[in-house]
Protein backbone atom coordinates (compact mmCIF):
# COMPACT_ATOMS: atom_id res chain seq x y z
CA UNK A 1 0.00 0.00 0.00
CA UNK A 2 1.23 3.29 -1.19
CA UNK A 3 1.40 6.10 1.60
CA UNK A 4 -1.16 8.26 -0.17
CA UNK A 5 -3.42 5.23 -0.05
CA UNK A 6 -4.73 2.36 -1.98
CA UNK A 7 -4.99 2.06 -5.90
CA UNK A 8 -7.12 -0.34 -7.08
CA UNK A 9 -7.27 -1.66 -11.13
CA UNK A 10 -10.51 -3.47 -11.29
CA UNK A 11 -12.06 -5.27 -14.07
CA UNK A 12 -15.58 -6.42 -14.68
CA UNK A 13 -17.60 -3.27 -13.44
CA UNK A 14 -20.46 -4.12 -16.46
CA UNK A 15 -21.44 -6.97 -13.83
CA UNK A 16 -23.40 -7.47 -10.76
CA UNK A 17 -20.13 -8.50 -8.47
CA UNK A 18 -17.75 -6.00 -10.34
CA UNK A 19 -20.12 -3.06 -9.92
CA UNK A 20 -20.67 -3.64 -6.07
CA UNK A 21 -16.87 -3.82 -5.14
CA UNK A 22 -16.53 -0.85 -6.91
CA UNK A 23 -19.37 1.41 -5.54
CA UNK A 24 -18.51 0.15 -1.80
CA UNK A 25 -14.59 0.45 -2.53
CA UNK A 26 -14.94 4.24 -3.66
CA UNK A 27 -16.83 5.30 -0.77
CA UNK A 28 -13.96 3.71 1.09
CA UNK A 29 -11.30 6.90 2.59
CA UNK A 30 -8.23 4.65 1.99
CA UNK A 31 -8.69 3.90 -1.32
CA UNK A 32 -7.29 7.11 -3.54
CA UNK A 33 -7.97 5.84 -6.98
CA UNK A 34 -9.63 3.01 -9.31
CA UNK A 35 -8.82 2.43 -12.48
CA UNK A 36 -11.59 0.30 -14.42
CA UNK A 37 -10.38 -1.51 -17.35
CA UNK A 38 -13.11 -2.17 -18.90
CA UNK A 39 -14.90 -3.19 -22.55
CA UNK A 40 -17.77 -0.67 -22.30
CA UNK A 41 -18.19 2.05 -19.98
CA UNK A 42 -19.38 1.41 -16.08
CA UNK A 43 -21.48 4.32 -16.28
CA UNK A 44 -20.61 5.38 -12.89
CA UNK A 45 -18.67 8.84 -12.61
CA UNK A 46 -16.43 9.58 -9.41
CA UNK A 47 -13.62 11.89 -8.62
CA UNK A 48 -11.39 8.51 -7.73
CA UNK A 49 -12.44 6.83 -10.98
CA UNK A 50 -10.52 6.33 -14.09
CA UNK A 51 -11.16 4.24 -17.24
CA UNK A 52 -9.67 2.23 -19.84
CA UNK A 53 -11.68 1.16 -22.92
CA UNK A 54 -10.11 -2.42 -23.80
CA UNK A 55 -12.34 -4.30 -26.03
CA UNK A 56 -9.97 -7.10 -26.16
CA UNK A 57 -8.63 -8.15 -22.89
CA UNK A 58 -6.51 -10.27 -24.81
CA UNK A 59 -4.81 -7.12 -25.75
CA UNK A 60 -3.53 -5.94 -22.10
CA UNK A 61 0.07 -5.77 -23.44
CA UNK A 62 -1.12 -2.26 -25.35
CA UNK A 63 -1.25 -1.12 -21.87
CA UNK A 64 1.19 -2.03 -20.04
CA UNK A 65 2.23 1.30 -18.95
CA UNK A 66 -1.17 2.77 -17.95
CA UNK A 67 -1.55 -0.27 -15.16
CA UNK A 68 1.82 0.55 -13.87
CA UNK A 69 1.94 1.44 -10.09
CA UNK A 70 -1.18 -0.24 -8.41
CA UNK A 71 -1.85 -1.86 -5.20
CA UNK A 72 -3.95 -4.17 -6.21
CA UNK A 73 -6.03 -5.82 -8.62
CA UNK A 74 -9.87 -6.52 -8.32
CA UNK A 75 -10.53 -9.42 -11.44
CA UNK A 76 -14.25 -9.45 -11.36
CA UNK A 77 -14.47 -10.05 -14.85
CA UNK A 78 -16.64 -13.38 -15.78
CA UNK A 79 -18.75 -15.40 -18.05
CA UNK A 80 -21.28 -17.73 -17.79
CA UNK A 81 -20.59 -21.39 -18.36
CA UNK A 82 -24.33 -21.60 -19.82
CA UNK A 83 -24.25 -22.89 -23.80
CA UNK A 84 -20.27 -22.93 -23.78
CA UNK A 85 -17.87 -25.66 -24.50
CA UNK A 86 -15.14 -25.80 -22.65
CA UNK A 87 -12.21 -25.04 -24.96
CA UNK A 88 -14.96 -21.51 -24.93
CA UNK A 89 -15.10 -21.31 -21.44
CA UNK A 90 -11.05 -21.99 -20.74
CA UNK A 91 -10.17 -19.57 -23.25
CA UNK A 92 -12.02 -16.97 -21.60
CA UNK A 93 -11.79 -17.92 -17.99
CA UNK A 94 -8.66 -19.16 -17.47
CA UNK A 95 -7.06 -18.00 -20.01
CA UNK A 96 -7.95 -14.41 -20.47
CA UNK A 97 -7.56 -14.45 -16.79
CA UNK A 98 -3.76 -15.27 -16.44
CA UNK A 99 -3.00 -13.34 -19.26
CA UNK A 100 -4.21 -10.39 -17.46
CA UNK A 101 -2.50 -11.18 -14.09
CA UNK A 102 0.71 -12.04 -16.09
CA UNK A 103 1.22 -8.50 -17.10
CA UNK A 104 -0.46 -7.04 -13.68
CA UNK A 105 2.67 -8.91 -11.92
CA UNK A 106 5.50 -7.88 -14.09
CA UNK A 107 4.44 -3.99 -13.79
CA UNK A 108 3.36 -4.41 -9.81
CA UNK A 109 5.46 -7.01 -8.53
CA UNK A 110 4.18 -6.11 -4.97
CA UNK A 111 0.77 -5.72 -5.67
CA UNK A 112 -1.88 -8.67 -4.56
CA UNK A 113 -4.52 -10.08 -7.08
CA UNK A 114 -7.50 -11.04 -5.92
CA UNK A 115 -9.88 -13.24 -8.15
CA UNK A 116 -13.49 -13.88 -8.07
CA UNK A 117 -14.06 -17.41 -8.45
CA UNK A 118 -17.48 -19.07 -6.98
CA UNK A 119 -18.50 -21.20 -4.85
CA UNK A 120 -18.03 -25.11 -5.78
CA UNK A 121 -14.78 -24.81 -7.37
CA UNK A 122 -12.67 -27.19 -8.16
CA UNK A 123 -9.92 -28.31 -10.26
CA UNK A 124 -11.39 -31.68 -10.03
CA UNK A 125 -14.78 -31.44 -10.03
CA UNK A 126 -17.67 -32.79 -12.21
CA UNK A 127 -19.13 -29.42 -13.65
CA UNK A 128 -16.96 -28.15 -16.53
CA UNK A 129 -16.99 -24.50 -14.98
CA UNK A 130 -15.72 -25.71 -11.88
CA UNK A 131 -12.62 -27.32 -13.42
CA UNK A 132 -12.05 -24.61 -15.14
CA UNK A 133 -11.73 -21.68 -12.32
CA UNK A 134 -10.47 -24.52 -9.82
CA UNK A 135 -7.36 -24.42 -12.14
CA UNK A 136 -7.42 -20.86 -12.70
CA UNK A 137 -6.91 -20.64 -9.09
CA UNK A 138 -4.05 -22.67 -9.48
CA UNK A 139 -2.18 -21.16 -11.92
CA UNK A 140 -3.00 -17.69 -10.87
CA UNK A 141 -0.96 -18.88 -6.83
CA UNK A 142 2.19 -19.10 -9.01
CA UNK A 143 2.41 -16.43 -9.98
CA UNK A 144 5.10 -13.92 -7.95
CA UNK A 145 1.78 -12.03 -6.78
CA UNK A 146 -0.11 -12.31 -3.31
CA UNK A 147 -3.09 -13.67 -4.68
CA UNK A 148 -6.35 -14.56 -3.08
CA UNK A 149 -9.57 -15.96 -4.30
CA UNK A 150 -12.51 -15.32 -3.50
CA UNK A 151 -15.25 -18.08 -3.53
CA UNK A 152 -18.49 -16.08 -3.42
CA UNK A 153 -22.17 -17.80 -3.66
CA UNK A 154 -25.30 -15.68 -2.87
CA UNK A 155 -24.54 -12.63 -3.56
CA UNK A 156 -27.16 -8.93 -3.02
CA UNK A 157 -26.65 -6.05 -5.00
CA UNK A 158 -27.33 -2.48 -3.84
CA UNK A 159 -30.53 -1.26 -4.47
CA UNK A 160 -29.36 1.38 -6.94
CA UNK A 161 -26.92 -1.49 -8.79
CA UNK A 162 -27.45 -1.17 -11.86
CA UNK A 163 -26.26 -4.27 -13.14
CA UNK A 164 -28.96 -6.76 -11.43
CA UNK A 165 -29.85 -10.04 -12.94
CA UNK A 166 -33.82 -9.64 -13.22
CA UNK A 167 -34.20 -12.34 -10.27
CA UNK A 168 -32.14 -10.03 -7.83
CA UNK A 169 -34.61 -7.35 -8.28
CA UNK A 170 -37.12 -9.15 -6.67
CA UNK A 171 -35.87 -11.36 -4.02
CA UNK A 172 -34.23 -9.36 -1.84
CA UNK A 173 -36.49 -10.47 1.02
CA UNK A 174 -35.85 -13.92 0.16
CA UNK A 175 -31.96 -13.26 0.04
CA UNK A 176 -32.77 -11.46 4.10
CA UNK A 177 -34.18 -14.40 5.08
CA UNK A 178 -31.15 -16.88 3.87
CA UNK A 179 -28.61 -14.82 5.00
CA UNK A 180 -30.10 -15.71 8.58
CA UNK A 181 -30.56 -19.34 7.68
CA UNK A 182 -27.79 -20.19 6.17
CA UNK A 183 -25.04 -17.26 6.64
CA UNK A 184 -22.32 -19.41 5.11
CA UNK A 185 -23.95 -19.51 1.98
CA UNK A 186 -24.95 -15.20 1.66
CA UNK A 187 -23.53 -12.52 1.48
CA UNK A 188 -23.83 -9.07 -0.35
CA UNK A 189 -21.68 -7.36 -3.05
CA UNK A 190 -20.80 -4.53 -0.48
CA UNK A 191 -19.58 -7.77 1.47
CA UNK A 192 -17.47 -8.49 -0.82
CA UNK A 193 -15.60 -5.35 -1.88
CA UNK A 194 -14.89 -4.94 1.79
CA UNK A 195 -13.33 -8.29 2.24
CA UNK A 196 -11.24 -7.24 -0.40
CA UNK A 197 -9.62 -4.42 0.60
CA UNK A 198 -9.16 -6.14 4.43
CA UNK A 199 -7.36 -8.59 2.32
CA UNK A 200 -5.21 -5.86 0.24
CA UNK A 201 -4.58 -3.58 3.34
CA UNK A 202 -3.82 -6.63 6.46
CA UNK A 203 -3.31 -10.03 4.24
CA UNK A 204 -5.62 -13.29 5.58
CA UNK A 205 -4.64 -16.54 6.60
CA UNK A 206 -5.93 -18.59 3.62
CA UNK A 207 -5.53 -17.67 0.03
CA UNK A 208 -9.40 -19.75 -0.94
CA UNK A 209 -11.92 -17.95 0.90
CA UNK A 210 -15.33 -19.07 0.90
CA UNK A 211 -18.46 -17.32 2.31
CA UNK A 212 -17.67 -17.46 5.76
CA UNK A 213 -14.09 -15.71 5.29
CA UNK A 214 -15.78 -13.49 3.04
CA UNK A 215 -18.47 -12.29 5.74
CA UNK A 216 -15.92 -12.62 8.59
CA UNK A 217 -13.10 -10.29 6.49
CA UNK A 218 -15.68 -7.87 5.79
Amino acid sequence: MTNSGLKIILTGATGMVGEGVLRVCLEQPEVEQILVVTRSPSGIYHEKLEEIILKDFFNVEKIRNEITGYDACFFCAGISAIGKKEEEYRRVTHDLTLQFAKIFSAQNPDAVFIYVSGAGTNPNGKLMWARVKGKTEQDLQKLPLQVYNFRPAIMKPRKEAKQTPGFHQYSRWLHNLGQKLFPNAFSTTDEVGLAMLEATMNGYSKTILEVSDINKLS
